[in-house]
C-alpha cells in the first residue's frame, strides 16, 4: 500500500496539505500561534511553547520508530555539519527573535487573521529564502561543509539499538515536562 502510495505525488500533496491544516490546528489550540505566547517563551516566562515542542518530539520520535519497526517506514536521514547548523540557526533565530513567529506558528497566525505574521512572516519568509537561494553557491563552497559530521544518527554513532536511544530520550522528556509543570513554568 504504501509503495503504491509513493508513486502518487497529487495524493502525497493532498495528505501533506491536510496534515498541515491539522498541524495548523493543533498549534492554533495549544496557543502558540498567538505573537504574546512565544514572546513570553522567548523571555523565559512561559513554557507552553516548549511543552508542545517536547510532546510533539516524544509522539514523533516514538511514531517514526514504530512504523520503521514494522517496515512502515525508513529513515533517510541528511548529512549536516556544524556549519550549516549555525547558519541555520542563526537565520532562524533572527527571524524568531524579530518577528516572534517561527515559519509553522507564523502560518497558523495568518490562517487566524495576524497581519504582521502574513506581512512580516510570510513576505520575510519568502525574502530570506530568495536571500539564501542567492548567497547558497557561495555558503556551499565554503561555510555549509565546516565541521562535516555526515548523516548519522546517534543510535549509529554510538553502537546501540535504536530503541535504547528513544527510550533514555523518551525519560529524559517525561522527567523535563514533569519538572517545568512541577516548577510552574
Amino acid at each position: 500500500m504504501l509503495n503504491n502510495l509513493h508513486s502518487k505525488k497529487r495524493i502525497q500533496l493532498l495528505i501533506g496539505f491536510l496534515i498541515g491544516i491539522g498541524f495548523g490546528f493543533l498549534l492554533q489550540k495549544g496557543g502558540v500561534t498567538q505573537y504574546d505566547v512565544i514572546m513570553q517563551q522567548l523571555l523565559l516566562e512561559d513554557f507552553t511553547v516548549v511543552k508542545i515542542m517536547l510532546t510533539a518530539v516524544l509522539a514523533g520520535m516514538i511514531g517514526v520508530h514504530l512504523l520503521r519497526s514494522f517496515g512502515l517506514a525508513q529513515l533517510h536521514p541528511k548529512p549536516g555539519s556544524i556549519g550549516s547548523s549555525v547558519i541555520g540557526g542563526l537565520i532562524f533565530g533572527v527571524g524568531f527573535g524579530l518577528l516572534g513567529y517561527c515559519p509553522g506558528t507564523g502560518a497558523g497566525a495568518v490562517a487566524q487573521g495576524a497581519i504582521d505574521a502574513l506581512v512580516g512572516g510570510i513576505v520575510g519568509m519568502l525574502i530570506g529564502a530568495g536571500l539564501f537561494a542567492a548567497l547558497f553557491p557561495k555558503l556551499e563552497s565554503g561555510v555549509l561543509h565546516k565541521g562535516d559530521f555526515g548523516a548519522k544518527t546517534f543510535p549509529e554513532l554510538l553502537r546501540v539499538n535504536s530503541w535504547v536511544v528513544v527510550a533514555a530520550v523518551s525519560a529524559m522528556i517525561v522527567g523535563l515536562l514533569f519538572w517545568i509543570e512541577k516548577a510552574g513554568l
